[in-house]
């Protein structure tokens, strides 16, 4: 760029050309700058490009006045030139300078010299005239320049977009801008953060949410939070003015009296049903009911009360390290304990100390946590050339860090990356109430996801390994008693434990049992250093006792345990252990032993309706017990403890399956033999994954079976043998047959187990004895399967049909019937099929008019396998047939097969076929035609009673096949002839059907 600028009083001007790129022409632009004590206070350029932000071309003319002072012109302010000139050089400035700018400055200067020449005019009131290039007065404000409008309309357009096209990303960028001008004590840091939420306060979707009751969406949610923490930034600058304060505070109230102002967790309180009322026994349903509404702008508003002149803050402030001095001033002996640690005027405050955090440091909408973990990890960050560089997948390479040691520490001991671990896990170990909301409860599970993701970017030297050890120790006993005197003296005579906000875990009711020596020992300094009349505790989410609703620890634990494992693996399990449980889905808070779990069908109480984070904590939980088990591999003992853990903790079958599966994959790799501890594992998970939904809907459950099956054979014939014998606990009749039985005498299995004759056997004896106990059971669906698997033995096939034989009457329907008949004549079996065809034929009932009914076929199979099988058994089947069967077509049918060929093809042996083809004048067919002339005459009447035109066709073609029928009889064509004249004189009415008739029929 080329510029041709010069400098006078506290005004630049400038002349910018930018270069002619490849599609645009060279350009030239007039800017001008006004600035006042080393800020910009306004800006103007001829390119017309608007943004919160300088041009290219002012940001190029304020670098070139920087760098080349000496290329511009320095001048004195215009009014100081103007005053050295007389009349006639004034009259010449002035007129040169309305020629040279006539269009634009001449109507200006017409009306200025008519309101100077009027002697009563505004203008000559004033002394003096103004001066663009003179600079403020020093009493006068002085910030940066803010395209005010600008500021509204990008944030206006970035609202209105949705959070689409990256305008999430755009107003983040405006947020971060704001942060860049309170680290740089700009006053417009508060300016645009003013304007910003001006635009957010009228975003027209807010009233749209509020009056159809619906939360906003997640980004915009984030936004309004990073808005609400921004304005808590401002407003604790120790920098700013009281009164600046006051005007914020007002501002602040305003919003926040708003009926569209986004409340702090998401929701719009009042207009939803508050959920917690549904909480049995709980006073959080009362809690809510009294909570005042808190705003995204509340913390700001309760911040402006906050101040800088605590005596503990200050000493902080000013010095790197803070412990007592050596001597104390009057009225300071309370400011430390005999540690010399402070103590603040509150934790100082007498009466009962809450056991948990009504309010975690975690999923805080001001992320204490996230902020003083990066502040400390900031000043330890190794910089280097390849910091921005990416590693394979892409993704930018995790951060280097080096110890820096805290200045002024006694023992030197002491780093700021050590302090940083540290804070992130008093946070995360933080014992904490499950706050309300599900935006609340998501922010939680987002907040420890992203501080476990920044710790697990820390490389664990030896100092780091200590401090993890040392928290996670103090986390697992952080019981904080304050009673002067809480020794075993005192708790042997009966002394009380009064806490009422702790529920005991055998009672659920407030504590009155006396302390545990672990109790009254732990942290005895406190006790000393309070002097409180109370015991409370515990802080830790990872105590021994913890509240039925705090927020449970799965996340941390699962990279506490990784963390530690190679370092301390008994602290590492003991850990992992005491974090498994889920106290709100638990009868009883847990009392931190896993030893007695509980091996049958759980009773769950009944979930949390304001938990609705509940399945992502539950397959958190799940994701830390398939973490220890797969670490536990090989170590029996370690194995049974996990396992005993999940079976007491666990309480999702589906999430109990999948840690199965998980160990069941790892127990049998592909190219190694498998581990029998880790399988024997994923087996007992499975019968209680079986034992669990047993007796509940579950749409997975056939595939659980077929993987338990899998899972017993890999395990050995002694796993299946023990399912076998215990399937009632495990199985439905019809699984354990279908599916497990089957499965269990298929070739592939005996192939798999490489078992000899004896082994064999003895699992085909207790296949068969299942599928005989399933049968009696329920015949109905397992009688078949019983059948089939105890072909090759006799004695159990006989059970098995007698079984059959004896539910037949009332257990089972004609369609079960017909298919295990169909199976005996398929094995061989034509009597015995034979007599479970006429036991299901006494069960079926065929209307006149169901000539497409599924049983048809069967029907038509029965009365053939009678015919084949001899005269007798057709005689035997065909009153049976009559009794059930009232559709005239299927009783032709059946009938003309009969005549077509003799009975007793099937060449039982005993019998004799006589050849004979059998007459329709004797027994038994003719008992089948009276039946059938007499179907077809029922019918033909029900046909005629509702009959429309459209069907006459129709109906004279039945009539053709009812004459058939009629003339298989000796007397046939008589009685076929009178049926006609009884139509015709009962259906006279209906003279074109009748014609019809006479047509087709005489």
């Amino acid at each position: 760029m080329f510029f041709i600028s010069f400098y006078s009083g506290f005004h630049l001007s400038g002349t910018v050309t930018e270069p002619a790129a490849q599609s645009e022409p060279e350009t030239t632009h007039k800017v001008a700058i006004s600035f006042d004590r080393c800020k910009i206070t306004s800006v103007t350029c001829g390119c017309g490009n608007r943004d919160i932000f300088y041009c290219a071309h002012v940001v190029a003319l304020s670098l070139y006045r920087i760098r080349k002072p000496e290329q511009v012109k320095l001048r004195l302010p215009i009014s100081e030139t103007l005053f050295q000139m007389n009349r006639d050089q004034l009259q010449k400035l002035v007129q040169y300078l309305i020629t040279a700018h006539h269009t634009e400055v001449l109507p200006t200067a017409q009306k200025l010299a008519d309101e100077i020449l009027s002697s009563n005019s505004e203008i000559n009131q004033v002394h003096g005239a103004p001066d663009p290039t003179a600079g403020a007065s020093i009493d006068d404000e002085n910030c940066w320049h803010l395209d005010e409008e600008q500021v509204r309309e990008q944030v206006k357009q970035f609202l209105s977009q949705g959070g689409y096209y990256g305008s999430g990303k755009q107003l983040n960028s405006m947020f971060a801008k704001v942060r860049e001008m309170l680290r740089m004590r700009d006053s417009n840091g508060a300016r645009m953060l003013t304007l910003i939420t001006e635009q957010f306060m009228a975003d027209p979707r807010l009233s749209l949410w509020r009056q159809q009751g619906t939360g906003m969406t997640d980004k915009c949610r984030q936004l309004w939070d990073e808005l609400g923490a921004l304005w808590v930034c401002i407003v604790l600058n120790p920098h700013c003015k009281s009164e600046e304060k006051s005007s914020w505070l007002r501002q602040l109230k305003k919003w926040g009296d708003m009926d569209i102002c986004p409340l702090e967790d998401g929701n719009y309180g009042s207009e939803l049903p508050n959920i917690t009322n549904a909480l049995p026994q709980s006073n959080l349903a009362q809690d809510s009911l009294a909570r005042p509404r808190r705003t995204v702008f509340t913390r700001a508003m309760e911040a402006c009360d906050l101040h800088w002149q605590d005596s503990h803050l200050q000493r902080i402030i000013s010095s790197d390290f803070y412990m007592s001095p050596a001597y104390q001033r009057e009225g300071e002996s309370l400011l430390f304990n005999p540690q010399g640690l402070p103590l603040w005027l509150e934790l100082q405050q007498r009466g009962l100390t809450n056991t948990t955090n009504l309010e975690g440091w975690v999923g805080h909408p001001l992320d204490p946590i996230g902020c003083l973990f990066a502040t400390l990890t900031e000043t330890c960050r190794v910089e280097d050339d390849n910091t921005m560089d990416t590693g394979d997948s892409g993704e930018p390479k995790p951060p280097v860090y080096q110890h820096v040691p805290v200045w002024g520490c006694p023992d030197g001991g002491e780093s700021y990356l050590a302090l940083a671990l540290e804070v992130a896990l008093m946070g995360m170990g933080q014992q904490r109430l499950m706050p309300e909301g599900l935006y609340a409860q998501d922010k939680v599970c987002r907040n420890e996801e992203q501080i476990v993701a920044k710790l697990q970017e820390m490389e664990l030297d030896d100092v780091l390994v200590q401090t993890l050890r040392k928290q996670a120790t103090l986390l697992l006993e952080a019981w904080i008693c304050v009673r002067e005197k809480a020794v075993p003296e005192k708790r042997s005579a009966g002394w009380p434990l009064q806490c009422p906000q702790l529920p005991f875990p055998k009672t659920g009711h407030p504590a009155t049992e006396p302390p545990t020596d672990l109790q009254c020992n732990l942290r005895a300094d406190i006790c000393a250093a309070t002097r409180e009349d109370r015991v409370c505790g515990p802080f830790s989410g990872l105590g021994e006792v913890i509240h039925r609703e705090s927020v449970p620890m799965h996340t941390f634990a699962k990279y506490l345990f990784t963390a530690l494992l190679p370092h301390d693996a008994e602290l590492a399990y003991k850990l992992g252990l005491r974090a498994m449980r889920l106290p709100v889905l638990e009868s009883t808070a847990p009392s931190g032993d896993v030893g007695h779990p509980h091996h049958g069908i759980s009773i769950v109480p009944s979930r949390y309706p304001r938990w609705f984070t509940l399945g992502h904590l539950e397959s958190q939980q799940c994701e830390l017990a398939s973490t220890m088990l797969t670490a536990a591999k090989g170590d029996m003992l370690r194995l049974r403890t996990v396992l005993e853990a999940i079976q007491k903790h666990i309480h999702s079958s589906s999430l109990i399956f999948k840690l199965a599966q998980d160990a069941f994959k790892i127990a049998t790799p592909a190219d190694n033999p498998p581990d029998i501890t880790l399988l024997n594992v994923a087996l007992e998970l499975g019968l209680q994954v079986m034992r669990m939904t047993l007796s509940t809907l579950n749409w997975r459950r056939r595939e659980m079976v077929r993987w338990l099956v899998t899972c017993a054979t890999e395990v050995g014939l002694r796993a299946l043998v023990s399912i076998l014998q215990s399937w009632y606990t495990l199985f439905t009749p019809t699984e354990a047959t279908s599916i497990v039985a089957a499965t269990v005498m298929s070739h592939n299995t005996i192939l798999r187990l490489s078992l000899d004759y004896p082994q064999r056997e003895e699992l085909a004896s207790c296949a068969r004895t299942l599928a005989l106990q399933c049968a009696m059971k329920d015949p109905q669906n397992c009688a078949l399967s019983a059948l089939t698997l105890c072909e090759k033995d006799h004695i159990a096939f006989e059970t098995a049909y007698q079984i059959v034989i004896d539910a037949a009457s009332t257990g089972m329907t004609y369609s079960q019937l017909f298919t295990i008949a169909r199976y005996m004549e398929h094995r061989g079996y034509p009597l015995r099929a034979f007599k479970l065809a006429s036991l299901a034929m006494t069960h079926l009932n065929l209307a006149y008019n169901q000539d497409t009914h599924p049983a048809i076929n069967d029907v038509l199979w029965a009365c053939a396998l009678s015919h084949s099988l001899g005269k007798n058994e057709l005689a035997a089947i065909i009153p049976l047939v009559v009794k059930s069967v009232h559709c005239a077509t299927v009783l032709s049918d059946i009938l003309r097969r009969c005549t077509m060929t003799a009975p007793g093809l099937a060449g039982i042996p005993g019998r004799r076929n006589s050849g004979k083809l059998m007459s329709t004048d004797k027994a038994p067919l003719r008992q089948l035609l009276d039946a059938t002339i007499s179907a077809y005459i029922n019918t033909t009447h029900s046909r005629l009673t509702h009959i429309s035109p459209r069907h006459y066709g129709e109906f004279i073609e039945f009539l053709s096949k009812a004459r058939e029928t009629f003339l298989l009889a000796q007397d046939g064509h008589i009685q076929f002839a009178q049926f006609i004249d009884n139509l015709k004189q009962i259906y006279k009415g209906k003279k074109k059907l009748m014609m019809l008739v006479r047509e087709r029929f005489g």
